[in-house]
């Protein structure tokens, strides 16, 4: 392996290690995104930080995402939608501390395919104080790190280097 190939193993290593503290919400767990889940019950099993990532699972040819606003929520519609989307594997940035909706809006909104989800602002970063006594809890990576981490392990993945 050359020089360069070993720089890009440790950025990439480097850059997995910084990320891993951001959380992949998969809504409906093993379940995924489906008609007659109770989707309230699963977020309020949830606690969602800043930069986490909500995805949904489901089939492309059934049933989509958008993300709505309240009224768009309580009343099963998709107008003014600020988002949508329809691959069945959906990973969505929760990049604000805010209230998010989001629903089905081929009809199954209206079989509870619909969730609400409270992102909440990142923890303070530890005084120095408690850095001094690493029981500090790791900080999440910041948005940019992740995309770095998603595009070069695309690279390093794609390009048949392991």
């Amino acid at each position: 392996m050359s020089s360069s190939a070993h720089y890009l193993l440790l950025l990439a290593a480097c850059l997995l290690v910084a990320a891993v503290a951001a959380t992949d919400h998969i809504v409906g767990a093993n379940r995924g995104w489906n008609p007659g889940m109770n989707y309230t019950l699963w977020s309020n099993n949830q606690t969602f930080y800043v930069d986490d990532l909500i995805s949904f699972r489901y089939q492309k040819t059934q049933y989509n995402v958008f993300e709505v606003n309240q009224t768009g929520y309580d009343n099963c519609t998709t107008e003014g939608a600020v988002g949508n989307w329809s691959s069945g594997k959906d990973f969505i940035l929760l990049d604000k501390a805010q209230r998010y909706y989001f629903i089905c809006g081929n009809g199954g909104c209206y079989s509870g395919m619909k969730v609400s989800v409270i992102v909440h602002p990142l923890p303070s970063p530890p005084s120095a104080d408690l850095a001094a006594n690493k029981s500090a809890a790791p900080l999440v990576a910041p948005t940019a790190v992740k995309v770095a981490v998603a595009v070069v392990s695309s690279i390093w993945f794609g390009s048949g280097w392991i």
